[in-house]
């Protein structure tokens, strides 16, 4: 009895590329989502903190946080830190998540679609380095779980054969 539950089977799956895509279908699914949300994090974190009320209420706890120093040394701290509150810098502090995740959810598409092995490989790596892919750590398990299946030789011919 086949187990495709009245479905028509794939025309362009063989058997073992069948496999390898039911392998990584998992993997690829929750790299996708947590990457995804990832990058909606960190676009909703930059916009809270470039919006005037976010501006705002950072520089409220700069200046909270200066109040136990010295007026001579609060100027002086308080022009380094501008250089580290301006929009430009908040901007381009949070480009890396943005850019590292939506290619990690570039990737594990195509990972799902057995396309593109080395990039595969490369955003399971990623989401296997806690501060750059998705979660600070979640990113773990279905990056050493894709690591896994994409070592094995089947899944390496499947990605090939197209």
């Amino acid at each position: 009895m086949d187990d495709t539950q009245g479905l028509p089977p794939a025309p362009d799956l063989d058997p073992a590329r069948a496999k390898a895509a039911q392998d990584l279908k998992v993997p690829a699914l929750l790299m996708m989502g947590m990457g995804g949300l990832w990058v909606l994090y960190s676009l909703f974190g930059l916009y809270r903190t470039l919006s005037p009320a976010g501006m705002e209420q950072l520089q409220g706890a700069v200046e909270k946080a200066l109040a136990v120093y010295p007026p001579e040394l609060r100027v002086q701290m308080r022009e380094i830190l501008s250089h580290f509150l301006s929009p430009a810098f908040l901007t381009l502090s949070a480009l890396p998540g943005v850019c590292l995740n939506g290619l990690v959810v570039f990737g594990a598409w195509k990972m799902k679609n057995l396309q593109l092995h080395g990039l595969a490989m490369t955003v399971a790596i990623i989401c296997c380095i806690p501060c750059c892919g998705p979660g600070w750590g979640l990113g773990l398990i279905p990056g050493i779980w894709s690591l896994v299946v994409l070592n094995r030789p089947q899944v390496k011919a499947a990605f090939r054969s197209k």
